[in-house]
C-alpha cells in the first residue's frame, strides 16, 4: 500500500520561509519522480516543482527562485523548501509520486495547508 504522508504546512506571514515534507512508503522511492502541487477551491491543482528520479527539478514560473525542491532517497522523503512566501502562495500543497514509464503509477498525498498573511 502506498502511502504519501505530508508535514510542515502552517501559516506565517508574506517574506517568510516554510518546508514541508513527503514520506513516501509502498513505492521504489528512487525511480520515481516526486512534485508538489497545489491548489486553492475552485480551482485547479498545479503543479508547483518535481524532481526526477535523477535528480533534475523544474519549477512553475511562480516559484522560481523562491522555491527549491530536494529529494533524500535514503530517507523516501522529498522537501519543499519555500522562502519569500506571498499571499498568492497560500494553497494546501498535495505530494505526488509518478512514473511515466513502466511501471507507471501517480499516487496522492492527503495535503497540508499553507497559509500566508500579508
Amino acid at each position: 500500500q502506498v502511502q504519501l504522508v505530508e508535514s510542515g504546512g502552517g501559516l506565517v506571514q508574506a517574506g517568510g520561509s516554510l518546508r514541508v515534507s513527503c514520506a513516501a512508503s509502498g513505492v521504489n522511492f528512487a525511480i520515481t519522480t516526486m512534485g508538489w502541487y497545489r491548489q486553492n477551491p475552485g480551482k485547479q491543482r498545479e503543479l508547483v516543482a518535481d524532481i526526477s528520479s535523477g535528480g533534475v527539478a523544474r519549477y512553475a514560473d511562480a516559484v522560481k527562485g523562491r522555491f527549491t525542491i530536494s529529494r533524500d532517497n535514503a530517507k523516501n522523503t522529498v522537501y519543499l523548501q519555500m522562502n519569500s512566501l506571498k499571499p498568492e502562495d497560500t494553497a494546501v500543497y498535495y505530494c505526488n509520486a509518478f512514473r511515466g514509464t513502466l511501471p507507471r503509477y501517480t499516487y496522492w498525498g492527503q495535503g497540508t495547508q499553507v497559509a500566508v498573511s500579508s
